[in-house]
């Protein structure tokens, strides 16, 4: 082979491998998620979703792109299925709008009370439940009880029970978990990783144990697989994040660890040897 040959095939590997490069570097993993919905996302990437999503744009070599949008009612008609992105972090697994991945987290409602409470909260037949001050979650534009919330009322808890609506100025479970801080409320019945990240923020120790469904509500999801969601057709893309979910599963542990995520998937002596109920 001549050198002028020489010199053009070696030109034409250049551009080849400059090309692959430059598309490697435009990928974008595109996320659509909540400026102020910590612990979950935050427009200053704190949020244990945001990390994950770093973990997992990190893995796929792209840049990780966000619009955000408040999480209401319209939150994936005017995001992902209007196209201004190709992933959700953190939807319940199998939700019917989205296609899902496999689940990365597994979580559950749970009570949250003042350390020197004395015995944890740990059933829905707690006498103590009768004459305590209780805080609930209320959801949706609605104001619909939580499964917590139709467990206090099948018992007839219900003079001595708050809800707390899912819209205001600051998160409800900031809300509910200060609230028992301030001795306001003695025990609050709020979605796990809520509870563990704003009551690690108390000046007083406040604790938190699983809220599990009473028998007579055996078929109510009081815990929930956690997973990320793609538009129904992006079955490709989807096969590609469950495949990242599984590589970097030991790095998505830990940032969930990390934050104290109560989990339901983890063996019990594993969760309490990281002091997670």
């Amino acid at each position: 082979m001549s050198s002028r040959c020489l010199e053009r095939t070696a030109a034409a590997l250049c551009c080849a491998l400059a090309l692959g490069c430059a598309q490697a570097a435009q990928r974008e993993l595109r996320v659509c998620a909540d400026p102020d919905n910590l612990p979950y996302t935050h427009a200053d990437g704190s949020g244990f979703e945001n990390r994950i999503a770093q973990i997992v744009a990190s893995e796929l070599r792209a840049t990780l792109a966000y619009t955000w949008f408040p999480q209401r009612r319209t939150f994936l008609r005017n995001t992902l299925n209007a196209g201004a992105c190709d992933v959700v972090m953190g939807v319940p697994t199998e939700y019917e709008r989205v296609r899902t991945t496999k689940p990365y987290y597994r979580s559950s409602y749970v009570f949250a009370f003042r350390a020197d409470a004395g015995e944890p909260f740990r059933t829905f037949d707690d006498p103590r439940l009768q004459r305590v001050r209780v805080g609930v979650q209320l959801i949706g534009d609605d104001l619909a009880a939580t499964p917590p919330g139709h467990a206090l009322a099948l018992r007839g808890i219900v003079n001595n029970v708050a809800g707390y609506p899912i819209f205001g100025e600051r998160p409800q479970a900031q809300v509910m978990i200060e609230a028992l801080a301030r001795r306001e409320l003695d025990v609050a019945l709020v979605w796990g990783p809520q509870a563990a990240y704003y009551a690690r923020q108390q000046a007083v120790p406040l604790a938190i144990s699983p809220a599990r469904a009473p028998p007579e509500l055996a078929d109510v999801p009081f815990e929930f697989d956690m997973s990320i969601g793609v538009r129904k057709a992006d079955r490709a893309l989807m096969a590609e994040l469950d495949a990242v979910l599984e590589r970097r599963r030991a790095d998505i542990d830990r940032v969930l660890l990390e934050f104290g995520v109560p989990r339901s998937d983890r063996p019990p002596a594993e969760r309490a040897q990281a002091g997670i109920p």
